[in-house]
This record gives C-alpha cells, structure tokens and sequence, in this order.
C-alpha cells in the first residue's frame, strides 16, 4: 500500500478540520458548566437536579463510548464526526427552547451522543493520514486544541448568555455545530490506509474482550479515570459556582480564572507529547505525578481558613488543568498496546474512564450539598463554602481508587511486556 499521502499536506487539511469538529464538541460539552447559574433559576432546579443534567450527559458520552468504537472500526472516523456534529446541532437548538428540565434533559442527551462520536474518531485519524513519532505529540496537541472550545464557552458564549439571554446563546451553539457538520462532509476523509485495515475481525464480542484483555487498554482505562475526573467534575459543573458562589468571585474573574485551563493545555500537552514519545517507560510515572500534584492543592484549598486568596485558585486551576493533558496518556497505552483494526474500541473503552468517574462524582457532589441544605433547614445560600468543602473532598475517595487500579494494571502491563 501506498504511503505517499502520510504527513502530507492533505494530512494537515484533514487534521486541521477534525480538530474544529473536536473543538466545537469541547464546546458543546461545557456550555452548561457555565450557564449553571442560570439554569438553576430557569428551571427552578436544586443542586441534585442541576448535577442531574451534566450527569446524564456523562452517562450517554461514557455509555457510548465502546457502541461508538465499534463503530469507528467498522465504518471510520468520518462518518461518526459527521453524525456527531449534527446530534450535537440539534442537542443545543432543543435546549434553546427548554422550558422544564425533562425538555432540558432531553437536549443535554442529544450533545452527550454528539459529543461521544468526536474525540475518539479525531485520534482514530491520526494513524490513518500521520506516522512515527508524530502520532503521540499529535495525540496530545488534539487534547491542546480541543481546549479552545472552553474559551468560546467561557466567554462569548458566556457574554451572550449574560447580554442576550439563553435561547439565543444555545442557538449560536447550535450553529457552531452545524457549521462543523458542513465542514467535515467537505474537508475531513479517512484516506487510504483506511481501506488497508478496515477488514479486521467482524464480531463486536471478540473486538471488545480482544481490546480489554490487553492490559495496556486496562492501564489507559484507569489512567484517563484518575487524571481526567476532576477536571471534567470542575468544567462541566462545579467549577463556576464553586469559584462564584464559594469563593466569592466576580463572574467575569471566575471566567478568566477556568480560562487557564486553556493556557495550561497549550503550554503542557506539547511537552507531555514529547516526553511520551520520547520516554514510554515513564508514562505512567507522569500520570500519577499529576494527580498528586492536583490532590495537594485540592487539600491546601478546601482546607484554607476562608475564601482562599486569588493566588491560591490560579495555582489550583492550573493543577486541575494539568489533568487534561494527563489524560491523554491513557489513550498513548491504547495504541501502543492494539492492533490498528481494534483501536477504535480499545480507545472508547479508554475514553470511559474519566466520563464514568466524572459522572459519579457531580452526582454525589450535587446529593451533598442538597443533603447539607436540608440539614440547615432550607435556610440560606444552597451553594456555600462550608457545603462545597465537604461536598468536593468526595474526589479524594474516587482519586485513591483510580490510583491503586493504575498501580495494579500497570504491574500487569510491565509483566505483560517483559514476557513478550
């Protein structure tokens, strides 16, 4: 087979227009983290039913995570970007018209299916159109990219919500995506290498246990649960009005505050892309440094005596951003522990893990702080310092247990490679 359209130009075409569907759906997929404020007066919702929203959108992401990598080894990355898109599309234009939660559920389920095609379809692309040592750092610059989407969340979306109102910011969320639609149909394609390894193995069965049974995927898995949960439990939902409501920020500080998350993507993922490439052994050892790092300032924070001071955030939100890039090692194991015909699945079985962590975590978060108003009588401010202090230390629990199945499973993986 022919070789000659690897890292072409066409390759970086094809990359740059996956990665603008991927930015849109990183988009999609916080839009609400910020507008829970707003949500919680539009739909009269507690703390529970707030969580409920981004809880039921993690379910549908992680729930589909393997049907969709299934999907992507059987008809490829384009068509699941496309399809993708257009859930996504619709998911926000039916929450521009939600009046009552079931209506707004309902749409939050349209962009959680939407967003579960993209991600793992753009790193499905990768070995498709680059080779070598690009494909790690490109790995981790589709994670880097993909951050620009907080930015339009954060803040134009953010400045219409506040200005407009919020059919109208849904809408333009809802044209975002559709734009994106249009644009993968013209410029994204699978290419040729597509056709020399799409005849693997038909069976759904066999691909998925072939893919989990390898302990690389199994790593990957508690990898992205351990380093991805907490930033997706803070952007997707408690983030703002923890920073708001708990610490006392203005919303446009709270705002430049979740945007270093971005800068933090940029200026790391390329370096943790090189390091991965470069210096496979030590993985692992990058992870669980990470998650370490963003543990401490979890504890300085939520143990400091009043609001903590300004400084203080900026050093948790850059903990907490790390973990982005962090996560993006648990599908480096994917590849490099998989044949090409069963990556799709191995990367959704990978890509669960922090959406399933995540997801439990906002729910129990969002039980706490209700358990916590009722025991006060109702009375006051549902979203509190105190409140959040107790109800935010649960991510100690989920983080301990990732640590010791990344502990377990990469012992597996290092017996595994040694006897072969």
């Amino acid at each position: 087979m022919s070789q000659a359209h690897l890292n072409s130009s066409k390759s970086w075409v094809v990359f740059s227009f996956a990665i603008l569907a991927y930015i849109s759906a990183i988009s999609q997929r916080t839009s609400f983290g910020v507008a829970g404020i707003e949500a919680t007066e539009r739909f009269n919702a507690s703390a529970q039913i707030l969580a409920s929203f981004s809880v039921v959108q993690l379910v549908v992401y992680a729930g589909a995570q393997v049907p969709v990598g299934l999907l992507l080894d059987k008809f490829g990355p384009r068509i699941l970007i496309i399809t993708g898109a257009l859930f996504m599309a619709a998911g926000q234009a039916f929450l521009a018209i939600s009046v009552n939660v079931p209506m707004g559920l309902v749409g939050r389920v349209m962009v959680g299916m939407g967003d579960a095609m993209v991600f793992v379809s753009v790193l499905k692309l990768l070995p498709l159109w680059f080779s070598g040592s690009r494909i790690p750092v490109l790995t981790q610059l589709t994670g880097t990219f993909g951050q620009l989407g907080q930015l339009i969340s954060l803040f134009p979306f953010h400045m219409i919500l506040l200005g407009v109102g919020w059919s109208a910011a849904f809408s333009v969320m809802s044209g975002f995506a559709f734009a994106t639609f249009i644009t993968t149909i013209a410029f994204v394609r699978n290419g040729k290498t597509w056709e020399g390894i799409s005849q693997g193995e038909q069976e759904s069965g066999s691909r998925i246990m072939r893919a989990w049974k390898q302990p690389g995927t199994r790593l990957g898995f508690w990898t992205h649960f351990t380093t991805a949960f907490m930033i997706n439990t803070f952007m997707m939902t408690w983030g703002y009005p923890f920073l708001v409501e708990g610490q006392g920020i203005e919303s446009a500080l709270a705002s430049g505050l979740m945007a270093v998350f971005v800068l933090v993507s940029v200026l790391l993922g390329p370096i943790l892309g090189a390091l991965t490439a470069s210096r496979a052994k030590q993985r692992s050892n990058y992870a669980l440094g990470i998650v370490g790092t963003i543990l401490v300032m979890w504890a300085i924070v939520l143990c400091w005596p009043g609001q903590a001071p300004l400084w203080v955030l900026v050093l948790l939100m850059i903990t907490i951003a790390a973990g982005g890039p962090a996560s993006v090692i648990g599908f480096d194991f994917a590849r490099t522990f998989n044949p090409p015909h069963v990556l799709g699945t191995a990367t959704g079985l990978v890509n669960t893990g922090g959406f399933m962590g995540a997801f439990v975590t906002i729910y129990v978060v969002g039980f706490i702080m209700d358990m916590l108003y009722k025991a006060g009588g109702s009375v006051g401010e549902l979203y509190n310092l105190p409140a959040f202090r107790i109800a935010l230390s649960f991510q100690f629990v989920m983080a301990l247990l990732g640590i010791t199945f990344m502990l377990i499973e990469r012992r597996k993986a290092r017996r595994f490679l040694a006897e072969q």
